[in-house]
């Protein structure tokens, strides 16, 4: 078995595939799930980052963003609830590993700072598969977490990033 992991790293780390360097923009919706899918309707969020090429399959970086959560209004005869919109800050460090000349996956972990009244933030992690659909534009899936004090924010996530490349990307 280790033996085929470090084949597999010489394969990936050789195969002439080329690193997406440079500054970060673009932006996601997503469906809130588990906890809070009875009080957020979707999610909107704008990603802004930069990644630097280690070598021609890792890219490692920073990023940050803003998320909005838009809350839900329900009104029966009998209940009405009218929850409070959720917005984040992350703040979080970078990891890209790229497979082929055109497909990623990587993770973004830190910290997201909570913006709404009553939210403190919490530990965020967002694993992250992309696909280039051109020389800078990547759509990209993701599921977003946010570990809060009680219940934990979740969203599934389809976005569009765009890398505006440095002058000493490949």
């Amino acid at each position: 078995m280790q033996k085929n992991l470090i084949a597999l790293m010489f394969l990936l780390l050789g195969s002439g595939i080329f690193a997406q360097e440079g500054f970060k923009l673009g932006f996601h919706g997503g469906l809130p799930i588990n906890d809070f899918n009875d009080a957020v309707t979707l999610t909107l969020g704008l990603d802004v980052g930069y990644m630097y090429a280690v070598n021609e399959t890792i890219d490692v970086g920073i990023s940050t963003g803003f998320i909005h959560g838009f809350a839900e209004s329900f009104s029966s005869e009998a209940i009405e609830a009218d929850y409070p919109d959720v917005q984040f800050l992350p703040l979080a460090a970078a990891v890209r590993i790229w497979t082929s000349n055109s497909f990623s996956f990587g993770v973004e972990g830190g910290y997201a700072v909570g913006i709404n009244d009553g939210n403190d933030g919490g530990l965020f992690y967002r694993p992250i598969i992309g696909y280039l659909m051109g020389p800078s534009t990547e759509v990209n899936f993701s599921y977003s977490t946010v570990e809060l004090d009680g219940p934990t924010w979740n969203t599934l996530n389809l976005g569009v990033l765009y890398t505006f490349k440095s002058k000493r990307s490949r």
